[in-house]
């Protein structure tokens, strides 16, 4: 299932990639689109792929309205959901979806490993990713792969949590770390921004929406917050990493900032957008 608004420009890679290893498993996939509040060709784009292609358009622009529209329209177990500027293929979801098979694993949901192509970014932005990516929350978790997969039990328990902005941060943190499972056999092209005012936007959304997240938790709750301790353990088994500590922290306290005024006014909905992520 892909949510989509104004995806035009990408969508078709992610499409292209899922189709390209699965014509014999044509029973197996069922793709879905739900396009919602395009103001562009996001389905004319989506539907052009043909018939394996489900296109549904809804007017509202709204992420977790998409999908609850999409669940309406989906087929079966296990469940996967993609964002639109991700770029994963048929074999890569397959590869997510066989642990959730397994009624006696206790895996519940699924994510794949990520990959960030960082050729053409800023060095500020490459910096903050060296670290970003080594972080222990974020290698174990399943948020910032902009792909989920999860079972009947796994969908009931996401389905219950309340619309956020932040849906993987929320989804990651409703698992217990052994209902959960980063997939190895699994990858996904994550395409950062390629500036470092989109990154600044990024970083902005996500202290807004993890702000949010925190506000439906119990003080107890696990976090992905970045603590001070992370920052330097990984100092002490990487030295050479801080320069790239300093930009981290950096893009850190800004965005903070800047998202206060936001958080102080509880508005979770306005969505800053990176472009330069979906340059092709």
């Amino acid at each position: 299932m892909i949510p989509a608004h104004n995806e035009a420009q990408v969508i078709g890679r992610l499409l292209d990639s899922l189709l390209a290893d699965s014509e014999s498993c044509e029973n197996e996939t069922d793709i879905v689109v739900v396009c919602n509040g395009c103001t562009d060709d996001t389905a004319q784009v989506a539907a052009a792929r043909g018939p394996r292609v489900r296109v549904v358009e809804t007017p509202t622009p709204s992420k977790h309205a998409a999908l609850r529209t999409g669940d309406d329209h989906a087929r079966g177990f296990p469940r996967v959901y993609v964002d639109a500027d991700v770029v994963i293929t048929g074999a890569d979801v397959r590869a997510l979806t066989e642990p959730l098979d397994d009624g006696t694993s206790g895996v519940l949901a699924t994510a794949p490993e990520r990959h960030i192509p960082l050729d053409g970014c800023a060095w500020r932005v490459r910096a903050y990713y060296r670290v970003w990516q080594r972080l222990p929350a974020v290698r174990a978790g399943l948020f910032g792969r902009g792909v989920i997969a999860v079972s009947k039990a796994g969908h009931a328990r996401i389905t219950a949590l309340p619309p956020l902005m932040a849906d993987d941060l929320a989804a990651s943190l409703a698992f217990a770390p052994e209902e959960r499972r980063v997939v190895g056999a699994a990858r996904v092209v994550v395409h950062p921004p390629r500036t470092w005012p989109d990154l600044i936007k990024r970083r902005i959304r996500a202290a807004v929406s993890t702000a949010q997240v925190e506000q439906h938790q119990r003080p107890d709750e696990a976090t992905a917050r970045t603590s001070k301790a992370d920052l330097t353990t990984l100092l002490r088994r990487e030295p050479r990493l801080l320069a790239s500590v300093v930009v981290f922290v950096a893009a850190a306290v800004v965005a903070r900032r800047k998202a206060a005024k936001a958080v102080e006014a509880q508005d979770f909905g306005t969505w800053l957008r990176d472009e330069s992520s979906r340059q092709n």
